[in-house]
This record gives C-alpha cells, sequence and structure tokens, in this order.
C-alpha cells in the first residue's frame, strides 16, 4: 500500500487495538456477573456458560464469514457494518428476559462482533510483513489488552450498581463508540485491483489451499488450543474463585485484571524480542511456559494446599505467557499468504473459537464446587499447544 495512505501507526494501533477489544471485553465484563445471571434468571451454572460459548461459536462462524467476504468486498464496509450491529444486539442482551433469550443474543452479539476481530488482523497483514507484522500484533496486544484489565473490575463496579444488565449497556457504548472511531478514520487498506472473487469456488479452494499448508495449520492450533487453554480459565474462573474460595466479585475483577497486565506486559516483551529472536524460538518458549504452568496448576489444585495463592499463580503465569504465543502464532501464520489475508484471518478466528466454546461444558462434565477440571483443562490444552506447533511445523516444506 502507498506510504502516503498508511494512516499514522499510533492511530492505527488505537483503532485497531479497540475494535479487537470488543471480543475480549464483552466476554470478560460480564464474567463477574456469571452468579447473579443464574440467579436472576433462574438458571444453572451450565446454562449460563452456554450464554459464553453461544458467543464464541457464533463469532467464529462470523469470522469464516466475514474474512474471505472482506477479501472481496474491502475491510472497511464489513468493519462499519458488523459493529453498529453489535451495539444494537448489546443493547438486547441488556433487555433478556430468560437464560434462553440471552444465549440466542449472544450469539447475535458474537456473529455481529466478528467483523471487527477478524478484519483487523487482515488490515495489519495488508499493512505491514516480516517483523514489523509481528512487532505491530504484539503491540497490538498493549492496546486491546487493556479491555481485560479494565472490563472485569468495570464490570464488578457496574454490577454493584445496575446489576448485569447495565454490563450490556456499557457494551452497547463501546460498540457505538468503536464504530464512530471506524467510520471516522479507519481506511480502506484493500484497493479495489487487490481485490479477490467472492464466488463459493474460489472462497474453497483458497481455503482449502491454507488448510493444506501444514505450517499454517501448526500455528493456527498452536494459537486455538493457547486460546482453549484460556477460556478454560475465563469460562470457569469467575465460579471458581468466588464460589470455591470465597473471593469476593471485586476482588475477582482485580486478579483477572492482574493476569490481564501480565499478558500485555509480556507482549510488549514480544515486540521487543521481534527482528532480534527468530519469532518461532519465542513461540516455543511461550507454549513452554504455558505447559509447565499448566503442569504446576494441576498439581496445586489436586494438592489442595495453599488456597487461592496456589491457584493464582501458575494462572497469572499461563496467562502471561500467552503475550508470546499470540502475536508470534498469528504472524507466523499469516506471513506465508499475503494475498488471503482475509481468508487466513478467518481461519486462524474459526480454529481457535470451537476450541475455546468446548471447554465449557467439557468442564461442567467434572465434579462442582472444584479448581480440577479448570486446572485439567488448562494443562491439556497447553500441551496439546506445543505437540501441534513443534509437530505440523517441523521441516522447510510449507504444505503436507
Amino acid at each position: 500500500m502507498p506510504s502516503s495512505a498508511q494512516p499514522g501507526r499510533l492511530r492505527l494501533l488505537l483503532i485497531l487495538g479497540g475494535v479487537t477489544a470488543i471480543g475480549p471485553v464483552s466476554i470478560d465484563a460480564y464474567l463477574p456477573a456469571f452468579p447473579q445471571i443464574a440467579d436472576d434468571l433462574h438458571a444453572s451454572e451450565s446454562a449460563v456458560q452456554l450464554t459464553l460459548a453461544s458467543f464464541l461459536v457464533f463469532m467464529a462462524i462470523g469470522q469464516l464469514t466475514l474474512g474471505p467476504l472482506s477479501d472481496g468486498w474491502g475491510r472497511r464496509r464489513p468493519v462499519i457494518i458488523g459493529l453498529g450491529a453489535y451495539t444494537l444486539a448489546s443493547l438486547a442482551c441488556a433487555a433478556a428476559p430468560s437464560v434462553e433469550m440471552l444465549v440466542v443474543l449472544r450469539a447475535v452479539q458474537g456473529l455481529a462482533g466478528a467483523a471487527g476481530v477478524v478484519i483487523a488482523r487482515a488490515v495489519i497483514r495488508d499493512l505491514f510483513s516480516g517483523s514489523d507484522l509481528t512487532r505491530f500484533f504484539a503491540r497490538l496486544t498493549l492496546v486491546f489488552g487493556l479491555g481485560p484489565i479494565v472490563a472485569p473490575t468495570l464490570g464488578s463496579l457496574l454490577l454493584e450498581v445496575t446489576g448485569w444488565r447495565g454490563v450490556f449497556v456499557m457494551l452497547a457504548g463501546v460498540g457505538a463508540a468503536a464504530t464512530i472511531a471506524a467510520f471516522a478514520w479507519l481506511p480502506e487498506t484493500l484497493p479495489a485491483d487487490k481485490r479477490r472473487t467472492n464466488r463459493l469456488p474460489q472462497m474453497a479452494r483458497t481455503m482449502g489451499g491454507l488448510l493444506r499448508d501444514r505450517r499454517f495449520v501448526g500455528y493456527s492450533l498452536a494459537m486455538g488450543l493457547g486460546f482453549g487453554g484460556m477460556f478454560a480459565y475465563i469460562g470457569s474462573s469467575s465460579f471458581v474463585m468466588q464460589d470455591v474460595f470465597d473471593v469476593p466479585a471485586l476482588t475477582y475483577g482485580v486478579l483477572f485484571g492482574a493476569n490481564a497486565f501480565g499478558f500485555v506486559m509480556v507482549g510488549q516483551l514480544s515486540a521487543y524480542l521481534a527482528g532480534r529472536v527468530p519469532e518461532k524460538v519465542t513461540l516455543t518458549a511461550g507454549l513452554a511456559i504455558s505447559t509447565l504452568a499448566g503442569a504446576a496448576l494441576v498439581t496445586a489444585s489436586i494438592v489442595g494446599v495453599g488456597g487461592v495463592v496456589a491457584v493464582a499463580v501458575p494462572l497469572f503465569f499461563f496467562i502471561a505467557s500467552l503475550g508470546l504465543v499470540m502475536p508470534n502464532a498469528t504472524a507466523l501464520a499469516l506471513s506465508g499468504h499475503p494475498e488471503s489475508a482475509g481468508s487466513g484471518s478467518a481461519l486462524l478466528g474459526f480454529l481457535q473459537a470451537p476450541i475455546a466454546a468446548l471447554t465449557a461444558p467439557l468442564i461442567g462434565l467434572g465434579p462442582a464446587h472444584s479448581a480440577v477440571p479448570m486446572a485439567l483443562a488448562v494443562a491439556v490444552f497447553a500441551a496439546a499447544a506445543l505437540f501441534a506447533m513443534t509437530t505440523l511445523t517441523r521441516g522447510g516444506a510449507r504444505t503436507a
């Protein structure tokens, strides 16, 4: 893209960081409200967790659809339309009369919010390559990582004043602000002469080519499985901390924010290492740390000594290690396919979201009022991510 058309990096970072944060903020802000939603709507814990699963599944579907379409339509229009629809869906969630309706409306919210998440990655790939690509993804964690730091605490405060419905009104405000910012400042980064056909056979061929690239699949699975471990924590930590360890909602929000802060800071370390240390080395280190943290978490949960501290410490290291995993896995997966950035970004999102969505019902199969199911899920996903990356990305050939 001509340099004259490329916006300033700081402004681009703020816009794309804010748009990308729609996903995690939509999840993290209402996590402290899980027990209150269950009481207010007379629903079980597993039913409330389905509101998280439906959001993730339909966000995955939205990414799989909107990513390839953006390769043909351009980036700007789908983002603006999606963010506007997300704002309306958030207001509808605030008025949900039952947990079943909330599950449906969260699905709509996820489908609409997918536009910002998937197309933001494509915009970055349109503009950057090499170590600049890795560095920008790592810097992005500084912006969208602020959402998980602030959102749980803000959600906890809103619970005290407005109840859980006020959290969704706040999300509508976030969506409206993101829509205005994208309309005012987000440029079109895919010129008309570089757009691809949106015919179904061509889209299928593009997706098939990506899935035949074992490196793309390996790096995507590393990110998706790491994301699964994160959501095992996200989907269960509210109940584990508040019900098992009797941690107050506000304290839980602070602990959650501390973990997100660790993720952001390690993400900035990843940005510093880009261009100095090979991306695959940094990614492998992050996956190794997350696997060790998962093993320590399982040990602490089973032994049961040390209380909440013994569980919180390995959780911190696990979440922080993803600051090395996420930007490097994303950059390595997308670096080989500049001509299909939207489709590649879509598959990245699609492969990770169903994995994450499966964690809630799987953890629900374990014993209630215990940290062990969450710990086992975190450890298994972390180990599987390391195995997938090291197995599928060996050698020099890109295709299987």
